[in-house]
């Protein structure tokens, strides 16, 4: 991981140095409306890590959002007037990140941008829009970007939360005097998950025996398992992301750890679990925005995943994957609405749209813009239960949209 994600996910440097080292001076502070070019075509601009150890998903997440534009502009655009995509590669690091997002408004002239991968990186994103008066979907679990200190109103985000997420997965996983070992990526994403599992532990009864901290992309994690098995935990908890979460639970399962405790995760990763064999995975457990298998229940899930095996010789889409697809459909939706891409007519649209476009009821909650939406809890299967090659889950629970799930406002900073 390197300096600029650390700094910036733990939020060492001040808002102003961050400005000053992105380019953003204070004066665009004050002048945020920048000048649009003159052509009809509508910009979004896409950053997301296509190289580095997130690739896989990040590539999944520009298929599906490829797909929900071209669907907008096989039906006319919005209001005539079509559509393009600009991705760039963020490269995983906060200054690239926000290199490449100025690039797209100064440069491109983009009218809003949606992406990002990191929980750290997408802050530096967002540091640069709100700082233009640009609209920012973001696509990656945080709970950082919906605190007051980094909000702002042209700041939504389309992700499930760290909050959102350990606690769906705590409620089925746990249950009182369970005891729980942590193994943590060191960074934004597993802090924040972590935490999460923490505060719902704590709701539930549930004791935390021990936790240990790793470093990000750890290619060998031998050094660890003898301490984690010497918690005796009933549950090993492990937060990571990418690559990780594949090495780490092979790692685990490698050390004989599946046979003395339940393995959990906080986000079980499609593209991961493909990356190793089907016993490897065999009974984790863990969250999830997206499965394909919502199609058996949900029509527009059905579409999606039809849309979407026609556009990418049927294959289906991946949990972050359906994020770019939902993201590019709530920002392109409220743009219908808006009747154009007039900044505070698509903000009024965002905060008061509902939308289903691939796994039921969402909304963004006025405070904080955060996307209300189900949080599935899955369970991957054995091979002997996969129907397909892309059988991989079953979604043991499926928790209903709720603002009851999330932080409150006043927790997160914002007035009573």
């Amino acid at each position: 991981m390197t300096d600029v994600i650390r700094t910036i996910g733990r939020r060492k440097i001040s808002r102003r140095d961050a400005l000053v080292a992105f380019g953003v001076g204070a004066g665009s502070l004050a002048a945020p409306w920048i000048a649009r070019a003159a052509d009809d075509t509508i910009r979004i601009g896409f950053p997301t890590p296509l190289t580095g150890p997130f690739a896989a998903e990040a590539k999944d997440q520009v298929k599906s959002a490829e797909l929900a534009v071209r669907q907008f502009n096989d039906k006319g655009g919005i209001g005539g007037r079509k559509i393009e995509l600009l991705v760039r590669d963020d490269k995983l690091n906060g200054g690239e990140a926000a290199t490449r997002t100025l690039e797209l408004i100064e440069k491109d002239k983009v009218h809003a941008i949606v992406g990002s991968l990191s929980s750290a990186v997408q802050l530096a994103v967002n540091e640069v829009t709100r700082a233009r008066g640009v609209i920012y979907v973001s696509i990656s679990q945080s709970d950082t970007i919906n605190e007051v200190k980094d909000f702002s109103q042209f700041t939504f985000h389309e992700a499930l939360n760290p909050h959102m997420t350990a606690g769906a997965v705590a409620q089925y996983a746990f249950k009182k005097g369970t005891k729980v070992a942590h193994l943590v990526a060191d960074y934004a994403y597993g802090h924040e998950m972590l935490r999460g599992f923490k505060r719902a532990q704590a709701a539930i009864g549930a004791e935390t025996v021990g936790e240990i901290l790793h470093p990000f992309g750890a290619a060998d994690y031998s050094t660890f398992m003898p301490r984690l098995r010497s918690m005796r935990p009933d549950v090993l908890c492990i937060s990571n992301f990418g690559r990780d979460q594949a090495n780490s639970i092979k790692q685990a399962v490698d050390f004989g750890m599946k046979q003395q405790m339940k393995i959990v995760v906080p986000v079980l990763l499609h593209n991961q679990r493909l990356a190793v064999s089907p016993e490897v995975f065999e009974g984790v457990v863990g969250g999830a925005n997206y499965y394909w298998g919502l199609e058996d229940s949900l029509p527009t899930a059905k579409a999606f995943n039809d849309a979407y095996r026609a556009a990418n010789g049927g294959a289906v889409p991946t949990d972050y994957g359906a994020y770019a697809y939902t993201g590019l459909n709530a920002l392109l939706l409220a743009m219908q609405a808006a009747g154009g891409t007039e900044t505070p007519k698509v903000i009024a649209g965002l905060e008061g749209l509902k939308y289903d476009v691939a796994k039921g009821a969402q909304h963004y909650r006025k405070c904080d813009h955060q996307s209300v939406q189900s949080v599935l809890v899955l369970e991957s299967k054995k091979k002997a239960d996969m129907k397909s090659e892309a059988d991989l889950f079953k979604i043991v629970a499926n928790d209903a949209p709720s603002e009851e799930v999330l932080r409150s406002c006043t927790e997160l900073g914002f007035p009573a």
